[in-house]
């Protein structure tokens, strides 16, 4: 492999913290990349020429979920490795999917409702029962999510997603409402190693996401989690996954979602571990790339 053909592409729209800390990691170790902005990358497709790009693998952190799919679909098209690939991107990024294989892996799932309309769960929801959660198959930060307490409740909510355009929005997923202890669990598992863990800590809203507000505190890595972890992994899939987890008050484990493109921000302030090296390592590792270890 030439020197060229090892320079890492580096996907990215939107620059957060995270992609901050992992583009000051990889100069930091002189590695060669060329930051990407998803909102403008394209490729041609001529007939009868191979896709050709200079890049050995590629590291995704693109926000958006279809730009990331695609963008990561055409590189690999171009047989450019990518962490995490669009297998795994595309898996996660549907929440309904992703349950599936977490059911097929044999986790602990939330209990749930699934419809191919909004008006087809409406109609079950009284014998499934309350509190329930209803969820958009895409996204993050706890958007578009809503708890409904009773029939009527969730007949106005559920008008409101059938009026949404897009034949996505009409695929209707919910949960059951778990009690918790106020807290839930994000853990970091880089190709079936649990890097750590963090209780998203928050009092005033079910919601506990850090993007609205959630604390951080260091969650104590148990056998029982770190295997729970590790089978999620398996069932998920190689990458860099960041796993939630969520515990009723009688201290039984649910996995709820997994994140292909985790943010760290608070984590990276309570854990006692190189998040962002750790990060960088297993993609470079992952992508037979100078500077993994």
């Amino acid at each position: 492999m030439t020197a060229e053909a090892k320079k890492l592409a580096v996907l990215t729209s939107r620059v957060r913290l995270e992609e901050r800390l992992l583009l000051a990691e990889l100069r930091k170790r002189d590695i060669d990349f060329d930051q990407i902005d998803a909102r403008k990358f394209f490729v041609r497709l001529d007939n009868g020429e191979p896709l050709r790009l200079p890049y050995g693998g590629a590291l995704s952190r693109e926000i958006s979920h279809t730009r990331n799919f695609y963008a990561c679909r055409l590189l690999e098209h171009a047989g450019v490795p990518v962490v995490n690939s669009s297998r795994i991107i595309g898996l996660c990024g549907d929440k309904l999917l992703t349950t599936l294989a977490l059911r097929d892996g044999g986790l602990p799932t939330i209990r749930a409702l699934a419809g191919l309309t909004p008006d087809a769960v409406l109609d079950e929801l009284d014998d499934f029962g309350y509190p329930a959660v209803v969820k958009p198959l895409t996204g993050s930060w706890g958007r578009l999510a809503a708890r409904m307490h009773d029939h009527e409740q969730a007949e106005a909510l559920l008008e409101h997603r059938a009026a949404l355009s897009g034949p996505q929005h009409q695929i209707t997923f919910v949960q059951q409402y778990v009690d918790k202890p106020d807290r839930d669990i994000k853990a970091y598992v880089f190709g079936g190693e649990v890097v750590g863990a963090i209780y998203k800590v928050r009092h005033d809203h079910w919601r506990t996401n850090t993007a609205r507000g959630g604390r951080a505190e260091v969650c104590p890595l148990t056998d029982d989690l770190v295997k729970l972890l590790q089978d999620t992994a398996n069932a998920i899939g190689e990458g860099v996954l960041g796993v939630d987890v969520i515990e009723d008050r009688d201290g039984r484990y649910f996995v709820n979602e997994v994140n292909h493109t985790p943010e760290f921000h608070g984590a990276i302030e309570v854990l006692d571990v190189d998040l962002v090296g750790a990060y960088v390592d297993y993609v470079m590792g992952q992508l037979k790339l100078w500077g993994g270890r």
